[in-house]
């Protein structure tokens, strides 16, 4: 996930070299970086595989940040804050650490701490890595990555040797290569910077990715090979409880209908977020094999599950979830070890919730309070756990009730009531992703902008591919009426300068199938698009919008099919950059405002 890994507050986020400087400290980086193997395209060799710490088998393993506030730039990290939490963790007995970069702010404190205080606890060492393959990065911004980078692999480098009985391991980037990376970099890249972090190290290096990436998923823009031969052993990531939130990287049936409601759906949506972790690591386990990679290990450097639902995750969310996932990942780490297979280590994301995460917040063993949750309250006193529950308080999802809509109009957004129409009552905006690349909000009109009464404005805040903002309710609908003679429709105002997909997701898991037109901002293709910051009419007919359909990312033609009697997302917004062409516009947050949507016969 992103949120979790941005730079630290020695990262210079915005700051940017002037040019000149900045060609000059490219070449000299590029100089650099050639003689000591770090970034760039450094050919790398298969290397002779560092054993793995049993340190790994023997300990349970957290992910760990301390920010405790809404600014983790503004923040300052204490001593005794690390202190605190170091004592919680020891009390439950999680003394393996994985931490994201090397920054004197966190790492270097936190291993200062273990060593001057004694501590029995082990490090899994993070080197952040930033973007150094963004389209549109500018010549300074390039050159302040690749500075920063050079500066954060040896800082790893200094730690990892001052620090050898605490270190047990090096990862170096997070989340860089799979497609939806939002610090992007190649393979190549990724080996380089790997490999110069290793040449000066004893310790097993690796870098932490989604599976996708490891697996070489049909979905994937990069081949593996190359950082497959630079590690040591993988470390990959696993999210069932992302996976249902769209765009899905992966698909497995949450709502699980064919169990009865209540506890027993609860139960079988669990399972099934195990099982589907299980398949994504055997993806992983199964690749690597076919390159010969059989003696590598795998550990699953993140995985877990939220307490609440921060990122409209809702009906899966909530603390007796998480410890029903999280019970099931310790039953599945202790048969690995019994069987000696499956991954050598399963790192819980994570210790603490941290509020500066915001949709992407709510995932602890622990409150940001430091109350301890649902999950892990047997092994702490009552006075520092949080709220209680019992096992019957898990959530589902509720039983679909796939009602036909008759009438001639289904008003999905307005504020005028037309008479006759089919309305929706439960309807909730989201934006695709976790972090979330667009949010939404209701503005309400004002002299001037074209529009009297209440209307949604739309920010995109894009992922590498761009992004997506769509409405969904509890139970999916029943529009096939519609099919034949239908039309989407709504007002829309914007200066957006590129094209947009506009329509519709049917089904959902694996069944899922994005039903979206291309709609010109010229208003080429008579749809009533235009891009002139003035309230337009658009309207877009259900035949065209199912010409264009294809199942939705991730899943095949075999499971997913355009089906308007399972709407489950009734209307959709987005720029998915491959798809609308908008190449030289990436990144773009220009807002877009809408209103009245509904369809019509």
């Amino acid at each position: 996930m992103l949120a979790h890994a941005l730079p630290t507050l020695s990262t210079p986020r915005t700051g940017l070299l002037r040019t000149g400087l900045a060609l000059a400290a490219m070449l000299l980086l590029a100089l650099v970086l050639a003689a000591c193997g770090g970034g760039g395209t450094v050919p790398v060799a298969g290397v002779q595989a560092r054993a793995l710490s049993a340190d790994f088998g023997a300990r349970k393993a957290v992910a760990y940040s301390p920010f405790r506030s809404g600014n983790r730039d503004t923040e300052t990290i204490t001593a005794a804050m690390i202190r605190e939490d170091l004592a919680l963790l020891k009390q439950g007995g999680f003394t393996l650490l994985r931490v994201f970069d090397s920054s004197d702010a966190v790492a270097k404190l936190l291993l200062q701490v273990i060593d001057q205080d004694k501590l029995d606890f082990k490090v899994m060492l993070g080197a952040y890595i930033l973007t150094e393959s963004a389209t549109g990065l500018s010549a300074p911004q390039l050159a302040n990555n690749k500075a920063f980078n050079l500066a954060e692999a040896n800082r790893a480098v200094a730690l990892a040797n001052a620090y050898k009985n605490t270190v047990i391991a090096v990862s170096v980037g997070n989340e860089t290569m799979v497609v939806w990376s939002f610090v992007p970099s190649s393979p190549e890249v990724m080996a380089g910077y790997i490999k110069s972090v290793r040449d000066r190290i004893t310790q097993p290096v690796t870098t932490d990715d989604n599976w996708a990436f490891f697996a070489k998923g049909a979905s994937e823009r990069y081949d593996p090979r190359v950082v497959l031969e630079a590690v040591d052993f993988v470390s990959m990531h696993t999210y069932p409880l992302l996976d249902t939130i769209p765009p899905a990287i992966a698909n497995w049936d949450w709502q699980q209908q064919a169990a009865a409601a209540g506890p027993a759906r609860a139960t079988a949506m669990m399972d099934a977020a195990i099982a589907s972790a299980k398949a994504e690591y055997a993806a992983v386990r199964a690749h690597m094999d076919s390159l010969g990679h059989t003696g590598k290990p795998i550990i699953v450097g993140e995985t877990g599950w939220k307490a609440v639902a921060s990122g409209g995750e809702f009906n899966r969310a909530h603390p007796v979830n998480q410890k029903m996932y999280f019970d099931r990942l310790n039953a599945w780490s202790a048969a690995s070890k019994a069987a000696g297979s499956g991954p050598a280590s399963i790192i819980y994301f994570e210790a603490f919730d941290e509020p500066w995460k915001a949709r992407d917040d709510k995932w602890g063993l622990f409150t940001v309070q430091r109350k301890a949750r649902y999950m892990v309250q047997s092994l702490y006193p009552t006075n520092l756990w949080d709220a209680t529950y019992t096992d019957a308080d898990a959530v589902y999802a509720p039983t679909i009730t796939n009602s036909t809509v008759t009438a001639s109009r289904y008003t999905l957004y307005a504020d005028t009531v037309t008479a006759g129409e089919a309305r929706v009552s439960n309807l909730q905006f989201f934006g695709w992703d976790s972090p979330a690349t667009s949010f939404s909000g209701e503005v309400t009109g004002a002299a001037g902008d074209g529009e009297a009464f209440h209307y949604l404005e739309i920010a995109p805040s894009p992922a590498v591919y761009g992004w997506g903002h769509f409405a969904t309710y509890s139970a999916s609908t029943d529009l096939s009426q519609f099919e034949a003679t239908g039309k989407l429709n709504l007002r829309i105002r914007t200066t957006y300068p590129g094209k947009l997909r506009i329509g519709f997701l049917t089904g959902s898991g694996n069944t899922a199938y994005d039903a979206y037109a291309v709609v010109s901002n010229t208003n080429a293709d008579g749809y009533g698009f235009v891009n002139d910051g003035q309230w337009r009419n658009v309207s877009i007919p259900i035949t065209a919008i199912k010409a264009s359909g294809a199942p939705a990312f991730g899943n095949t033609a075999a499971n997913a099919r355009f089906d308007l009697t399972k709407v489950t997302n009734p209307f959709v917004i987005n720029d998915v950059y491959d798809a609308t062409g908008n190449t030289t516009i990436k990144g773009n947050t220009t807002k877009i405002y809408v209103d009245n949507i509904h369809w019509t016969k």
